[in-house]
């Protein structure tokens, strides 16, 4: 069982939080409150693993108490504002919760803290797996009449345009007759990830994040509505090169 607390100023937003915890089996609602020097003082105890915390507070905002806390207690943030998931990147935070939030997207990010504060055997022993099996540092691409060889590390993202798409690399750009779906398939996902209908982007080559734009050396390249929760969800406690 996961101890929570749900930490929010706002009645309505504290409410739903609590009946979220409520109906989910494996979380435990130690406190609900609208006052974060309430809450600290039961993390302070060891009386909450989760916190559901909200940025935007009077007295101590979300990124102050988490400041305080340190590794005392996980966090899973809940804001009306989706820049806010960048601050939470610092802290290593488990997931974001955009407001208004549905029960499914929040049973979604429950389900990403148990796999983190109570991983089960079956998981480790696919991790385990994972490690042992060497994926492919290449992949071939079909340009014309050519097939050319492009290094993982060599690609930078990928551009879907109506009827081909771009394969951005460190070396230049190669144009084939593929599609999205195919190129997101044949990637390796702890590397690669869709941001947009017509984007697909390597994590590593990232240099900054600002709003809802990646920038991947002189490309600006936009964050769609569909992908955004996945992905900030995806770059907690990443580092990029």
């Amino acid at each position: 069982m996961i101890r929570c607390i749900a930490v929010d100023d706002e009645p309505w937003a504290l409410a739903l939080l609590s009946d979220y915890i409520r109906k989910v089996p494996f979380l435990q609602l130690e406190l609900a409150t609208g006052n974060p020097i309430e809450a600290l003082q039961l993390v302070q105890n060891g009386q909450a693993d989760l916190a559901f915390l909200d940025i935007q507070m009077p007295e101590i905002t979300g990124m102050q108490f988490m400041k305080i806390i340190g590794n005392k207690c996980r966090v899973i943030l809940t804001t009306a504002y989706s820049e806010y998931a960048l601050d939470g990147y610092d802290f290593q935070v488990i997931d974001y919760l955009l407001k208004p939030i549905s029960f499914d997207r929040f049973y979604k990010a429950a389900l990403r803290a148990q796999e983190q504060l109570q991983p089960q055997p079956q998981i480790a022993a696919v991790i385990e797996k994972e490690k042992e099996t060497t994926a492919p540092e290449y992949i071939f691409i079909k340009s014309d009449s050519r097939i050319v060889k492009v290094t993982l590390n060599e690609l930078l993202y990928i551009e879907g345009l109506k009827d081909y798409i771009a394969v951005h690399t460190s070396k230049g750009k190669i144009i084939a007759l593929e599609n999205m779906k195919t190129m997101e398939a044949g990637l390796p996902a702890g590397r690669f990830m869709r941001v947009h209908k017509s984007y697909i982007v390597a994590l590593e080559q990232i240099s900054t994040i600002e709003r809802n734009r990646i920038f991947i050396r002189e490309a600006s390249i936009p964050i769609g509505d569909t992908y955004r929760d996945p992905f900030f969800a995806a770059i907690q406690g990443r580092h990029f090169g």
